[in-house]
């Protein structure tokens, strides 16, 4: 199976990783339309990144790690001092983006501490070296996609119908994604595996994306809506429940998008296992427990006027955070690239 190419950085040269530019596939758009966008210019990643045109845990910080290379070949280069100081100025502001992912922070501060570490070289070769760190940081998500893959196939059987919430396959990575990745190595074994989607109110990311790339994939999918999880656990028809995360705790409390801690409660309510697959990138290990992870909240656009159509009263008061926390206790097991790892959780530990 080929994974959909979401992002990618592509050189001027074959024989060079800069200068160069990145292409994105604009995921707003999906599934009406496969459209994607090529760009020089980091403000065009934040944006992108800031509208769900790129998005995802992985995803966001493999960008945010292309987006301080084009900070640093588009600014100036009289000095090595310039450079970093470009690189440190698009790093804030690419941070700025989106408050939840770990994994934005965590590639933003690879880059920065590249850049800083190398000032004294000049130009050309301080740009070669942020450039071999962003590449570094996307080999790894598609390293850690695969490895994840492979651990989290051993908690499936073949014939079983899994859960899946939002999209984290391959347009939330640069890889097979993180929870759809068991699934993807388990239809690369012949298995039949069935996949029921959660529609992922108000932005339809499991309907739009996760729908999408699995049928392009020949993997067996059905659509439901968000409040028919629960309905289908009770009548038999799920087996196990795969998400993603944002943000992992110490604890292993963890931050994904909104909904996951029903679907959680559900599961445990019906004994079905519940699995979060994520890469130890995700891991926070300064938040002792999940009450410390920012919370986003999105526009009340996203929920009254969704997709340009008012579904709500004008002027009426909106609630939009767009994750949240299931505890600890609700998960299963979290599966890393590392391996798999069962409660109690104790994410500093050696994981």
């Amino acid at each position: 199976m080929t994974p959909i190419r979401s992002l990618e950085w592509i050189p001027d040269q074959a024989s060079r990783l800069v200068p160069g530019r990145v292409r994105f596939l604009d995921q707003t758009r999906l599934p009406a339309e496969c459209r994607y966008v090529e760009t020089r210019d980091w403000r065009d990643l934040a944006a992108a990144i800031r509208t769900l045109g790129i998005r995802g845990a992985p995803a966001i910080g493999v960008a945010a790690a292309m987006g301080a290379v084009l900070a640093a070949q588009g600014g100036p280069s009289a000095s090595g001092d310039e450079v970093v100081a470009a690189v440190r100025h698009a790093a804030d502001a690419l941070a700025a983006t989106r408050p939840t992912a770990v994994n934005l922070f965590a590639a933003l501060a690879r880059m920065r501490r590249s850049a800083e570490e190398h000032a004294q070289e000049e130009p050309g070769r301080l740009l070669e070296r942020l450039a071999a760190e962003m590449h570094a940081i996307w080999r790894e998500d598609q390293v850690m996609c695969r490895a994840i893959g492979e651990h989290g196939v051993a908690l499936l059987q073949d014939g079983q119908t899994v859960l899946t919430h939002c999209n984290a396959g391959s347009l939330a990575t640069t890889g097979i994604g993180t929870a759809l990745a068991p699934i993807y190595v388990a239809h690369e074994r012949g298995w039949h595996i069935q996949v029921l989607v959660d529609e992922t109110r108000p932005l339809l990311q499991g309907a739009r994306l996760t729908a999408w790339e699995l049928s392009r994939a020949g993997i067996a999918v059905t659509l439901i809506c968000d409040n028919t999880a629960a309905h289908a656990m009770r009548n038999g028809r799920v087996q196990a429940v795969l998400v993603g995360a944002d943000r992992i705790a110490r604890n292993g409390d963890t931050a994904n998008k909104i909904g996951t801690y029903g679907l959680a409660l559900a599961a445990r309510a019906h004994a079905i296992p519940f699995y979060v697959c994520a890469p130890s990138s995700t891991f926070d290990l300064s938040l002792a427990d999940g009450s410390g992870i920012p919370i986003e909240e999105r526009a009340a656009e996203e929920i009254t006027r969704g997709f340009g159509t008012p579904t709500a009263p004008s002027g009426i008061a909106v609630y939009a955070p767009a994750f949240d926390v299931t505890p600890a206790g609700l998960i299963t097991a979290i599966v890393s690239e590392r391996g798999i790892l069962r409660p109690p959780f104790d994410l500093a530990a050696g994981h």
